[in-house]
């Protein structure tokens, strides 16, 4: 029986990629991946000549028994995502779930994802946080901010960069314009940015300031 590889691949700076996870992409059968005009530049980059097949939100329910089959015959896979790890707000969840319910080897890579340094360098607490990815588009974000409106752990965010600012002014909504908020943008890439401060001046500056690229927002918890 095969094994399925959930590797990481890096946020942004190319760099940023482990050579466990150059080495194993270059030796399975299989790549899945979520965009693989994305991916084929980095394999590319590291002359991965692997077969790649598409794997994302709006096929994985479909193809998940066909990749769980083929994992059966004896064929290793490995599964990546456009940036960081899989399963982190990506495509991922589903296959790895169905690989233990069929007892297929499944072994995660440890490397890049971005809220992790987005958190370190935020200053706010970290031995203790709750990561929530992308909030409700509509339905249940009311209900999810009055929830975490009195979380006392740091929380941790993805947002686009056109939503931005709505999620910021709902953040004063429910938690507080005072409330601590660090949001990082462009993480690994040339034009990296961080702004800190309380969560009204931080909605201020990106007002203003129309933001670009990926974004993680953190939430200073609740004293």
């Amino acid at each position: 029986m095969g094994k399925l590889y959930i590797v990481p691949t890096p946020i942004g700076n190319l760099e940023d990629i482990t050579l466990r996870a150059i080495r194993v992409l270059k030796e399975v059968d299989l790549i899945l991946a979520e965009d693989t005009r994305t991916s084929g530049k980095l394999l590319h980059h590291y002359n991965i000549s692997t077969p790649m097949q598409s794997h994302h939100m709006h096929n994985e329910h479909k193809t998940v028994d066909g990749i769980v089959r083929r994992l059966q015959t004896g064929g290793d896979i490995a599964l990546i995502s456009d940036a960081g790890t899989p399963a982190i707000s990506d495509p991922g969840f589903l296959l790895t779930r169905a690989c233990v319910e069929n007892d297929i080897a499944v072994e995660c890579l440890p490397g890049a994802t971005a809220f992790v340094p987005a958190l370190v360098n935020s200053g706010l607490p970290n031995d203790k946080f709750v990561f929530e990815g992308f909030l409700p588009v509509k339905k249940g974000r009311q209900t999810r901010l009055t929830l975490l409106s009195e979380e006392n752990r740091t929380m941790i965010f993805y947002e686009s960069p056109h939503k931005l600012v709505k999620t910021l002014s709902h953040f004063v909504t429910y938690f507080g314009a005072d409330r601590p908020v660090s949001v990082s943008r462009e993480l690994s890439k040339m034009y990296e940015e961080t702004i800190r401060g309380a969560v009204g001046d931080v909605l201020q500056h990106f007002t203003k300031s129309p933001p670009k690229g990926e974004i993680v927002i953190v939430v200073g918890g609740k004293k």
